[in-house]
């Protein structure tokens, strides 16, 4: 009976009980052992305590005799401590037992507060330190903290007042009012020794309740406030300059005299640019990569009422898709990792008024797609995580290279879209298709470059002039550019060279040489075949006696052949 009343003592214990003798097999061990061990019963008795528990270190206890007390083992996410005492009979070690703990909830509570005191003593440290006045009560008005700096102004011993009710230190203090009503107080006037102080007090809650009170002077004289007025309008009139910079910078950078030409292409290009900046509809740009899309959307802007408000570019190729939504439509607090604090405006709030420039369009990820046709039509958009709808008075202009036609016939491009922005469609000519404007635009672009460059460089050579009126300019005006400005980099004569340019114009530049010598040969050759072909045919004819048919068969062709031959070399028959 009392072995069973021992057994079940053990296996009702809180802690784990394990007993093994001395050739180390497990003999006993209670329910909170099998429990922290993570095994059954039945897989420990008799079995060896190291194949239960590998790490343990009874089987050196039945062998030295050497208690192992207060013992740390981890085991997976568990912290045990552990107590292993040898088991005596008649002197001699007939086992081992051990007892251990769960101390993994304790060990974190204790951390926890550790963290937590370490934390009050700095924000002890942080309060002794500042030199505003601020007093701390707690919830029946009694101090429990307050910083030198106050204790200064209010000519008091902190040692005297810590634990005093806030009304026997501060006469007039309302402190105890904000405990009995949860109201914050700010920018009330205060009498304090003689001076007239601004100050707040705001309760402290937990779980909705009441526990304290923190109360802080924010200007010991109100001589400081208007002080502190003056600077705030230097920062506001610093603010509005500021603001009027930004929108000088939002504004376009181009307008319609930066196109340059005087070809039938640009002159109508400039008289369309006219006429659809005056309206609000939707306009998009189409041209090849490097034909100046962005210059001629600024142009739109610039020559239209909405010149005075900002022009906003979205490239919409540069923008990861995960950001694209959050850029164009703006986001609230918290509706994203990384999102700032007070959440953000997308760029057609920021265009509101203006104009936002969409570039490259056709590589707008579907889903976006749909989102941008809603606001389009609609002319309101919702911020990322946001709740309000916010309406826009913003025109939108688009730029493409993609073939927008072969896009909806593969479905990646959605028509409703494409309707909704193809109201007013400008195509840019390619470089290629205005020869007659290359030369005007080489020297405008010349002239940009010494501006920037700080060069002088007036002219190119001829033989650079012919080149750039044969060469087909792939990459358009933006290739142009490039080659110009390498040019004005690398030359050392008055003006630029053939050997100033890349090596592939310079190649091209030889095959069209070597072309137009095939070109003169294949002349002369052709000029001596004729030559001789005459002279074939008239002999023919005298032999014939003027008899055409008879001249034919001597010459071997058909008659009709030499009619027409006759009339092309004018052969008196």
């Amino acid at each position: 009976m009392e072995r069973y009343l021992l057994e079940e003592a053990l296996n009702n214990a809180h802690n784990g009980v394990i007993v093994i003798d001395k050739e180390t097999q497990i003999t006993y061990c209670n329910d909170a052992a099998c429990k922290l061990l993570g095994i059954s019963r039945d897989d420990t008795i008799n079995k060896k305590i190291k194949e239960v528990v590998p790490r343990t270190e009874m089987d050196q206890v039945v062998k030295d005799g050497m208690p192992r007390l207060n013992r740390q083992v981890e085991l997976e996410n568990r912290v045990i401590i552990s107590n292993r005492t040898p088991l005596k009979k008649n002197g001699e070690i007939v086992g081992a037992v051990a007892v251990f703990q769960d101390i993994t909830e304790l060990r974190e509570a204790i951390q926890e507060l550790t963290i937590t005191k370490d934390l009050l003593d700095k924000l002890e440290t942080s309060l002794e330190h500042l030199s505003e006045g601020i007093i701390m009560v707690d919830k029946n008005g009694y101090i429990t903290n307050i910083t030198d700096s106050y204790c200064d102004f209010l000519k008091i011993d902190k040692n005297h007042v810590i634990g005093k009710h806030v009304t026997e230190v501060i006469k007039n203090t309302r402190m105890h009012k904000v405990l009995e009503t949860g109201k914050a107080e700010i920018g009330d006037i205060q009498k304090i020794n003689g001076k007239d102080v601004i100050v707040m007090r705001i309760p402290i809650k937990s779980d909705n309740k009441i526990i304290g009170a923190v109360g802080q002077v924010m200007f010991q004289d109100v001589s400081e406030l208007a002080r502190l007025a003056s600077k705030l309008n230097v920062v506001e009139k610093k603010l509005e300059y500021y603001q009027q910079e930004y929108k000088k910078w939002q504004k376009s950078k181009y307008n319609i005299n930066h196109i340059i030409g005087n070809s039938s292409e640009i002159k109508k290009l400039k008289s369309m640019i006219n006429k659809v900046a005056q309206y609000p509809s939707t306009v998009l740009i189409r041209g090849e990569s490097g034909t100046g899309k962005e210059l001629i959307a600024h142009a739109i802007h610039e020559a239209g009422p909405r010149s005075e408000s900002a022009l906003v570019r979205v490239n919409c190729a540069a923008i990861p898709k995960e950001l694209l939504e959050a850029e164009l439509f703006g986001y609230e607090e918290g509706s994203f990792t990384g999102a700032k604090k007070k959440g953000k405006p997308g760029k057609f709030e920021l265009a509101e008024g203006g104009t936002i420039f969409l570039d490259e369009i056709g590589d707008m990820p579907q889903e976006m797609q749909v989102k941008l046709l809603r606001v389009l039509q609609e002319k309101e958009v919702d911020r990322v995580g946001g709740t309000e709808i916010i309406s826009i008075n913003t025109r939108v202009i688009a730029s493409t290279n993609r073939d927008l036609e072969a896009m909806l016939e593969q479905g990646s491009f959605r028509y409703d879209l494409f309707y909704r922005l193809n109201v007013v469609t400008l195509r840019l000519p390619p470089l290629r298709e205005m020869r007659d404007d290359i030369l005007e635009i080489s020297s405008y672009i010349l002239n940009q470059l010494n501006e920037e460059l700080g060069t002088e460089i007036k002219s190119i050579s001829g033989q650079v002039k012919e080149l750039f009126m044969n060469y087909p300019w792939p990459g358009n005006v933006r290739e142009l550019r490039n080659v110009l400005e390498r040019a004005v980099n690398v030359m050392e004569g008055p003006e630029i060279e053939l050997k100033d340019l890349p090596l592939y114009l310079q190649e091209f530049s030889i095959s069209q040489e070597e072309h137009k010598k095939e070109q003169v040969v294949y002349s002369l050759l052709t000029k001596e075949l004729e030559t001789a072909e005459k002279k074939v045919i008239s002999k023919a004819l005298k032999i014939s006696g003027n008899n055409k048919r008879e001249a034919a068969k001597l010459l071997n062709i058909h008659r009709a052949t030499l009619y027409r031959k006759i009339q092309k070399y004018g052969i008196q028959a």
